[in-house]
C-alpha cells in the first residue's frame, strides 16, 4: 500500500471536523463499522478507519489515471460544489457541481445533443450576432448560461469515466445509480446517515463540513496530480476547448463505443430537461 500517496493524519481530520456524524436517530446501521462512539446525541466517526479507507482507495484512483481513463467528480450540494469544481480543474478531470441531469452517464446521446446545442448557441452569439435582434440575443444568452452551468464540467468528456468520486452518495443517489448501472466504480465521502452498500471505496467522514470535504477531496486531487506528473501526463483543464486534433482523436475513441449522435434540428428538441 502506497501510504506516501496520503500525508494526512488523524489530527488533520479531527481539526477539520471530519469525525462529526449525524444525530443518532438519523443513522444508517450499515455505517456501524465506521462509528467510534455516540456522544451528546451524535455519532462520532472512527478517523483511524477514515484514514485507512482513504489510503486504501488512493492507489485505485491512481490506477485509473495510469489506465488513461477519465475521472468524474460529483458534488452538487452547497458545501461541496466549489470544492469539487476547483479540485477537478486543478487535477485536469471532469466534474458535475450543479444539477445532475438524468442520463448524464446512461443517456449520453441526449447529453451530447445538449452540448451541441451549447456549441451552436455560442457560435451564433459570437459569429452570427449581427443577424439577430436584441431580444433573440438576450434569449440565446439566457439559454447559453443555463446549459453552460449544468454542462461545463463534462462538456469535453468523450469517454466513459473509469471512476466517479462523490460527496454524499445519499444526496447524489441518481449519479451513483447510473455509475453502478454502467459498472463504473464509485468512491464516496460517506456520512453516518448514508447506505455504504453501493459504494466501492467508502471514505467515512463528515460530508456536510466544508473543511472536511476540502481536506479529503484535496488529498485525492493531489494523488491524481502527482501521478500525472510522474507519468508525464499534461494536466489540461476540463473546461478548456479541445484543439481540432484532440477533438478528432477523442471523437474516434467515442465512436468505438457508440453510434454517432444525431444533431437536433432545433434548440428546443435537443436541450436536456
Amino acid at each position: 500500500m502506497e501510504e506516501s500517496l496520503c500525508n494526512l493524519s488523524v489530527k488533520d481530520l479531527m481539526e477539520a471536523g471530519a469525525h462529526f456524524g449525524h444525530q443518532t436517530r438519523r443513522w444508517n446501521p450499515k455505517m456501524k463499522l465506521y462509528i467510534f462512539e455516540e456522544k451528546n446525541g451524535l455519532y462520532i466517526i472512527n478517523l483511524a478507519k477514515t484514514l485507512y479507507q482513504l489510503r486504501k482507495a488512493l492507489p485505485q484512483v491512481c490506477k485509473v489515471i495510469k489506465e488513461n481513463k477519465p475521472i468524474l467528480f460529483v458534488g452538487t450540494k452547497k458545501q461541496a460544489k466549489c470544492v469539487i469544481k476547483e479540485a477537478a480543474i486543478e487535477a485536469g478531470e471532469y466534474f458535475v457541481a450543479e444539477r445532475w441531469l438524468g442520463g448524464m452517464l446512461t443517456n449520453m446521446t441526449t447529453i451530447r445533443n445538449s452540448i451541441k446545442t451549447l456549441d451552436k448557441i455560442e457560435k451564433d452569439l459570437t459569429q452570427n450576432s449581427s443577424y439577430l435582434t436584441k431580444k433573440e440575443i438576450a434569449l440565446l444568452a439566457k439559454r447559453h448560461q443555463k446549459l453552460l452551468k449544468n454542462l461545463e464540467g463534462i462538456r469535453y468528456l468523450r469517454k466513459t469515466p473509469g471512476l466517479v468520486i462523490v460527496v454524499d452518495p445519499g444526496y447524489e443517489k441518481i449519479a451513483v445509480a447510473e455509475a453502478k448501472k454502467l459498472g463504473i466504480p464509485v468512491l464516496a465521502l460517506v456520512d453516518t446517515n448514508c447506505d455504504p452498500t453501493p459504494i466501492d471505496h467508502v471514505i467515512p467522514c463528515n460530508d456536510d463540513s466544508l473543511k472536511s470535504i476540502r481536506l479529503i477531496i484535496s488529498a485525492i486531487k493531489d494523488a491524481i496530480v502527482n501521478t500525472k506528473k510522474k507519468l508525464g501526463v499534461e494536466i489540461v483543464s476540463p473546461i478548456k476547448a479541445l484543439t481540432s486534433d484532440e477533438e478528432a482523436n477523442s471523437s474516434a475513441e467515442e465512436n468505438e463505443n457508440r453510434q454517432e449522435d444525431l444533431l437536433a434540428k432545433k434548440y428546443d428538441s435537443s436541450e436536456a430537461n
